[in-house]
């Protein structure tokens, strides 16, 4: 058979959603062409873990192509869509274009500064396993800068990280940061005590988790507080900028002085949802209709966290599962087009719950039955990571990683790649006791770094 005379699907995005669409059509009538800007699908619900040290990029990033290999009616295309023509059906890339019969748009979100834009330099999101990288050069930065550091204060300073957004991810990001100074550092150096460590976890509501039972954000909460993380609810940043964050609360400013910034506080939709041309939200994401296609196009899908996604009346969460449901759901639609089914079925999502890690042995599970936190939600939560994992090899490092740290305490994946950039000057301690600098030391260091393979250096 002709296979150029196939209906072609294109999917735009190789996030869960688009995985899903694609696997699920392995065995239809038709073309499939996978594009995505990257070459690899990204575990993100394991990403804070990169960031944090506890796993390297390449144990959660799977190549798209070796997930799909076996799928011979697939093509992967690194490419990035620029814009959708509808009307045409086109999709725009960076150098081409591609037509198609039914199109997928699956290209999930991005950070949300609320309109502050110039706060991102300052303080990075976590959605790639560029900003993880990132986020993890400037945390064990922080502790090298504190360790050459000659002043008391602008120590404090380096060892103040403030964590902004009390939601799943603020939350296990501020837990493994407590841990890092606590455990894992607690014996590297010689002039600091990383256990001292400052670790705030900012949230403009009155609860972390907001989206989970109440007992269950209190059980994070106390959590958090025992891995030394500051916890202040009802606070709204204010400003952001190299020195430090401005909070309000309770009618009053207060400046917080650090050096490292991480932002978990809102997401907004790929800009590619408004070349569609069809009613978005406030937060950018396509008002979708009940079988996911959009309005005047039943052809056109859009699933996963670009969509505004509704179930029997209640909005469908941003999360792995509403997206995997969906490219699931989408992927019937087209088999039942192909079959000249023409009823079109709702999407109805299985909320199968939410949990979130807030650090060793500690985690919350809520589902409609059950909220549990603790230890057993910590493992439940484990092994579901695990499952939901592509790759073999994935799983088996994930899991020989976990064991490792949970036995010595420690995380493997202390690199620091890139620029380290500008370092306070090395204190020398004289014979008297008296810290001193070097002669002609300059007030700042820069010192370049060659990026290495994470794969092939570990530290200890």
């Amino acid at each position: 058979m002709d296979t150029h005379k196939q209906p072609h699907v294109v999917v735009i995005g190789g996030g869960f959603g688009g995985l899903a669409v694609a696997r699920k059509l392995a065995k239809a009538p038709v073309r499939i062409t996978l594009v995505d800007r990257r070459n690899h699908h990204l575990f993100q619900p394991l990403l804070y873990q990169v960031a944090t040290a506890a796993l390297n990029a390449a144990d959660i990033a799977y190549p798209i192509r070796a997930a799909l290999h076996k799928q011979k009616n697939v093509r992967v295309l690194l490419a990035e869509a620029k814009s959708i023509d509808v009307d045409t059906r086109r999709v725009i890339l960076d150098d081409g274009e591609l037509h198609y019969d039914f199109l997928v748009v699956a290209t999930g979100a991005t950070h949300s500064y609320f309109g502050r834009d110039d706060w991102e330099q300052y303080a990075p999101g976590l959605k790639t396993v560029e900003d993880a990288l990132e986020i993890r050069r400037r945390v064990f930065l922080a502790y090298e800068a504190a360790e050459r550091d000659s002043e008391a204060a602008t120590q404090r300073e380096w060892l103040t990280f403030a964590v902004v957004g009390g939601g799943p991810t603020g939350v296990e990001l501020a837990g493994s940061l407590g841990e890092i100074g606590l455990h894992t550092l607690a014996n590297d150096f010689r002039t600091i005590d990383p256990t001292q460590v400052r670790v705030l976890l900012l949230e403009g509501r009155d609860r972390v988790l907001g989206a989970y039972p109440p007992k269950l954000s209190e059980a994070a909460k106390q959590s958090l507080e025992t891995r030394q993380v500051e916890v202040r609810l009802n606070s709204k940043v204010v400003g952001i900028d190299a020195g430090g964050i401005t909070v309000e609360s309770n009618g009053k400013t207060e400046r917080i002085a650090t050096r490292t910034v991480l932002w978990a506080a809102g997401v907004q939709a790929s800009p590619l949802a408004k070349t569609l041309g069809v009613p978005l939200d406030r937060s950018g994401r396509v008002v979708v209709r009940p079988d996911l296609s959009i309005p005047q196009h039943p052809e056109v899908f859009v699933i996963g966290d670009l969509a505004k996604m509704i179930s029997e009346g209640n909005e469908v969460p941003g999360v792995a599962q509403g997206a995997l449901q969906g490219g699931a759901h989408v992927a019937k639609l087209i088999i039942a087009e192909l079959e000249n089914r023409a009823t079109r079925t709702e999407f109805r999502y299985w909320d199968k719950g939410n949990m979130a890690t807030i650090g060793r042995a500690s985690a919350v599970v809520a589902t409609k039955r059950v909220a549990i936190s603790g230890l057993f939600a910590w493992l439940l939560w484990w092994v579901v990571h695990i499952l939901y994992l592509v790759g073999f090899k994935n799983r088996f490092v994930v899991i020989f990683s976990w064991m490792w740290s949970w036995l010595t305490f420690r995380r493997g994946a202390r690199l620091i790649t890139g620029e380290v950039g500008t370092l306070p000057p090395v204190r020398l301690i004289g014979a008297d006791g008296t810290i001193q600098l070097p002669a002609g030391a300059p007030s700042i260091v820069s010192l370049p770094v060659p990026v290495e393979d994470e794969r092939r250096v570990h530290s200890a």
